[in-house]
């Protein structure tokens, strides 16, 4: 039989033509941040059915998950790799759909919070089975063409998800609603995977479940100076993330009472992150991963100061909180996939493991550093401004030490050890 054009041979067969399979990919892909973002209008409706006391704490509904997300990273890979992708796939997305219904059940907080830390769990498999299942049946060019058309369609979903749980809300006037609705999405992607993917994996390529290669693949991410340097750096930039996600609802409603606002502001926000993956992508190839992320980070420490002093001044508005964070988050999504990218430069040859132990450092403790950005909210912008500036200062100590201070180098310069 014939191998598909844009399929190399000796790759799998999903089973599906290319836009099913790209289409299944990027449902994968987008239940995480579904799972975040869908909840942050619901936020206070929750806070008030539930009798949460403080408000700082319906945070929980947010760092519960993304906790769980992290804690699972090491998880699912190997799992993966000795029972082969689609069961894996299968197992994790009904699971994620039936902790869905149970925390849009949930009769009390603290349920909600297990059933969210669970979720996560369940969800975390998505990240690590799609490069992997890609992987299978692609390489190369076509590899990176699947990879950005799934991405492309997972970038729409921070957009527009705080919109579409702001209507459930609207329609359906309960909370509720947004668990049972991504649980039902959750369902229907783990059905159509059950239904229609192939197993990816050859079997020759089956391996058992090696806690020793688990250990060995950590000690060499944590050993190496660039793998666990710009392993840290990734750490606090989506630390600083989950501390704008944990804040700005309440920021929008609290202090600007604005809240109708909220999901079309985050929208714009969120949008400079995808405009900044496209430029990046354009880039990248001239400048080098180097000189684009370390001026990223400049660029994303000044707009912090900025904003920093705005808001100790008083002269913070809804319009400068939205120019300054949707600034700081261009420059976070041109330093994101170019950490990511550097930190995985030395340690290519376990490059599924280390990505594993990667996202477990990167999700676990950006979640925490967001946490306590988060639960420093006192009513002012100041908190968050001052959260972003302190990472943005110790992003450029991570990355001097990591490049033991020759900051800039060209793209094809030798990589630090």
């Amino acid at each position: 039989m014939s191998v598909p054009p844009n399929r190399a041979p000796g790759a799998a067969d999903p089973g599906l033509s290319f836009r099913p399979f790209v289409a299944l990919m990027a449902c994968l892909m987008a239940m995480n941040a579904l799972a975040i973002d869908v909840m942050l209008a619901a936020l206070p409706e929750i806070a008030r059915s539930l009798h949460i006391p403080t408000e700082n704490q319906r945070q929980w509904v947010i760092a519960s998950y993304v906790i769980g997300f992290g804690s699972a990273q090491l998880f699912w890979g190997p799992l993966a790799d000795r029972y082969g992708r689609k069961p894996v796939v299968v197992a994790s997305t009904l699971s994620f759909a039936v902790l869905s219904l149970i925390a849009g059940l949930s009769k009390t907080f603290e349920l909600l919070l297990v059933a969210r830390f669970c979720q996560g769990i369940a969800a975390a498999a998505s990240r690590v089975l799609v490069v992997s299942i890609v992987r299978d049946c692609y390489e190369g060019r076509q590899m990176a063409r699947v990879m950005s058309l799934a991405f492309m369609c997972f970038l729409a979903v921070p957009i527009l998800a705080p919109s579409i749980g702001q209507a459930i809300l609207l329609l359906t006037g309960s909370w509720r609603w947004i668990f049972l609705l991504l649980g039902l999405f959750g369902g229907l992607v783990g059905l159509t995977a059950a239904l229609t993917l192939r197993e990816t994996l050859h079997p020759e390529y089956r391996r058992p479940i090696s806690i020793g290669g688990v250990a060995r693949a950590m000690g060499r991410v944590i050993g190496n100076r660039t793998a666990a340097g710009y392993t840290l750096c990734s750490t606090f930039a989506f630390g600083s993330m989950m501390g704008f996600i944990n804040s700005v609802g309440q920021i929008f409603a609290d202090i600007f009472h604005a809240a109708k606002l909220f999901p079309l502001v985050f929208a714009c926000i969120a949008a400079t992150m995808g405009v900044a993956s496209f430029l990046n992508s354009r880039i990248v190839g001239r400048f080098g991963t180097r000189r684009v992320s370390q001026s990223a980070m400049l660029g994303f420490t000044g707009l912090s100061l900025l904003h920093l002093a705005i808001a100790v001044s008083g002269h913070e508005t809804i319009w400068t909180l939205a120019l300054i964070q949707a600034g700081t988050m261009f420059f976070f999504g041109m330093m994101g996939a170019n950490f990511g990218s550097m930190a995985m430069e030395p340690v290519g040859d376990i490059a599924g493991t280390a990505s594993s132990i990667q996202g477990f450092f990167q999700t676990l403790l950006g979640a925490l550093i967001g946490l306590a950005i988060g639960q420093s909210f006192n009513g002012t912008t100041v908190p968050l401004a001052t959260g972003f500036s302190v990472i943005g200062f110790c992003i450029i100590a991570a990355v001097t030490i990591t490049e033991r201070g020759k900051l800039f180098r060209p793209h094809h310069a030798p990589v630090a050890s």
